[in-house]
């Protein structure tokens, strides 16, 4: 799904871009170009620079760069549906939408939205001034939020009765709300009697926006001594989806970005507390296990985060599946200090200065888990020393580092009384057997794009490429371009003709897919490729993958992500070239193309119609 590209080619031209971005940045003519400081780092001299007959800017400084719709999602944080949306309304165009109904989906959800906001300001005045929240605003008092708390994020109460905020809004009278559109919002719903029923009753609501502010579900809390579950969350719908959003990021956003680090939690109260302590960069999950999707909304915003889970073993557990997203989203990942049975909210009413601490002394990722496996060990036996420092050695070897690794290791020896060298030995067979496995995530963990509507591919289920560039423990055991060269080797027929050596990044790989057009037959290549290769290849006719040879849509994702990991290489390479002095007119477009193409391949989920048209930025001369 997503806008027609004839459409956004007319909203990019239609743009100012000048316009639009001195609505963010002072900009003053030089030349023929615009110049300004950069809204993207700190600067005090202009090193941020617009052309607006091409519609592109760049900044000599931190190397952003792109078009209107680029600067629009940077500086918003907007995704590119909305980004351009948002241009053409400036422009007057009417967008049209490459799946069928999709402009009247986009209609229906700003149906629901403006639903929400109505019950969003009846339950908040609902707890301000009815007789029947008293009990509720005590409970706020207890916990320490007075009145100026309420109104920042908008807390309401949902009184005990079936139906008081259907009535109130009038849900099915003339002038009200629908009733589908109040059922479809998570709102209520028609009971058996055929009656339409409030979904929250006798519960402390807690909106839940998005990251532009609009309100999108809630989080019910029951009061103590009341019934039912603690938490009561809105059901997925056309707004809302508990895998992708995350409570208090319309708060924080900003002061994420202006301290690179966004900090991470479960609940709702603990977002305030770290609030009340003076950390405005909290977020939380909604009822639901961190996944890969919050991961990627996370990332836009800042390269750092701070997990402030319970400190309990539950908690600690849930920080752990971060191993997976670490290297692959570049993030810098930390574990906040937290003291043995305290959870942020609580202890931001009781040492608010101990909080701070905590996220003040996060303790490095890799350092936590390693951490965790020797705290748990027994040290006072020989046994117990090698078995924990073999343990603590598989983690380390899912570092792209080697030196790091190496650092790691030698810390693990010295812990634990083990050779350096044989950890050395533990951490090299892991790398080459793959990655440590994680627990399952949750259910409701969402997926990575690729596996959307599909189990992983092949045993691994890995998309990422993660390898090494510095050691000589082999490839990566399975990633994008194992898969493909998998695809090429048993099923040549399912690989794009467009497919090039080039686009592999890996050079075993790369020469791989070489020998595959090289050699007129298999046979042929196992008898005469040398023996790295036919090593490679015998290991791929014999992995079988049922799925992978049978599924299609698995095929062309596989190579969707081929290419766009291809796109990112050379996306760096023109920026290394721009930070050469030698960023001209052709190669800011260039990377102003790149980066929309990407972009729209990422959100269309790896749609083959999106990789064709990032294919025709990566052929020679394009």
């Amino acid at each position: 799904m997503g806008i027609h590209d004839e459409d956004v080619a007319r909203v990019r031209e239609a743009t100012d871009i000048v316009a639009v971005i001195s609505e963010y940045v002072q900009l003053k003519r030089v030349g023929r170009r615009w110049q300004g400081l950069c809204p993207f780092h700190a600067e005090k001299t202009p090193s941020f620079s617009v052309n607006a007959e091409m519609g592109v800017y760049h900044c000599f400084g931190c190397k952003a760069s792109g078009d209107a719709i680029t600067f629009l999602r940077e500086v918003e944080h907007a995704d590119f549906p909305e980004a351009v949306e948002r241009l053409a309304g400036r422009a007057g165009i009417a967008l049209r939408y490459t799946a069928p109904g999709e402009g009247a989906d986009r209609q229906k959800r700003g149906k629901l939205t403006e639903a929400l906001e109505q019950a969003v300001e009846w339950y908040h005045q609902r707890l301000l001034t009815a007789p029947d929240a008293g009990q509720a605003r005590g409970y706020l008092r207890h916990r320490g939020y007075d009145g100026d708390v309420v109104r920042q994020y908008k807390l309401g109460w949902a009184p005990d009765d079936w139906d008081a905020m259907a009535a109130g809004l009038g849900v099915g009278a003339d002038g009200g709300i629908p009733a589908q559109v109040f059922s479809d919002a998570g709102l209520g719903f028609r009971n058996k009697g055929g009656r339409i029923q409030d979904s929250f009753r006798a519960r402390l609501l807690f909106p839940i926006f998005d990251p532009s502010g609009k309100p999108v579900g809630f989080g019910g809390r029951v009061l103590p001594g009341g019934e039912g579950p603690k938490y009561k969350n809105s059901v997925d719908n056309a707004v809302y989806r508990k895998s992708r959003v995350l409570y208090g990021l319309n708060w924080a956003k900003q002061d994420i970005v202006n301290a690179g680090e966004v900090i991470v939690c479960e609940g709702y109260t603990d977002v305030i507390g770290f609030a009340q302590a003076g950390i405005a960069r909290a977020v939380a999950t909604c009822g639901t296990a961190l996944t890969e999707d919050h991961v990627r909304v996370l990332r836009r915003f800042a390269p750092r985060i701070v997990l402030a889970f319970d400190a309990d073993s539950a908690g600690q557990t849930a920080a752990e599946r971060f191993s997976q997203w670490e290297h692959a989203f570049e993030l810098e990942v930390a574990v906040a200090d937290l003291p043995p049975g305290a959870d942020p909210g609580d202890l931001a009413q009781s040492d608010p200065d101990r909080l701070v601490a905590a996220v003040e002394g996060a303790v490095d990722f890799m350092d936590f888990r390693i951490n965790r496996v020797l705290g748990g060990a027994d040290l006072s036996t020989v046994k117990g020393q090698v078995r924990a420092g073999e343990r603590a050695a598989r983690l380390v070897a899912e570092h792209p580092n080697p030196e790091i690794r190496d650092k790691y290791l030698v810390e693990i020896s010295d812990r634990c009384s083990v050779s350096a060298d044989h950890l050395r030995g533990v951490a090299a067979d892991a790398r080459r057997r793959g990655p440590v496995r994680q627990p399952r995530p949750a259910p409701d963990t969402a997926p990575h794009p690729a596996d959307a509507g599909s189990e992983p591919i092949g045993d691994h289920g890995d998309y990422s490429t993660s390898h090494d560039n510095g050691g000589n423990d082999g490839p990566p055991p399975n990633n994008v371009e194992r898969q493909v060269l998998w695809l090429a080797a048993n099923e040549p027929s399912a690989v794009w003709p467009e497919i090039v050596p080039e686009m592999f990044d890996h050079p075993l790989y790369r020469g791989g897919f070489e020998a595959l057009l090289e050699y007129p037959d298999l046979d042929a290549l196992l008898a005469e490729a040398e023996t790295g290769l036919t090593a490679l290849m015998r290991e791929l006719l014999v992995d079988e993958d049922e799925g992978l040879r049978t599924s299609t849509h698995r095929q062309q994702v596989v190579m969707a992500i081929l290419l766009y990991e291809s796109a990112q290489r050379e996306l760096a390479y023109l920026e290394r070239q721009a930070r050469t002095g030698s960023a001209d007119d052709d190669l800011l477009r260039r990377v102003a193309s790149l980066k929309t193409a990407m972009d729209k391949l990422r959100e269309s989920e790896w749609e083959p119609d999106q990789a064709r048209a990032l294919l025709e930025l990566l052929r020679p001369g394009a």
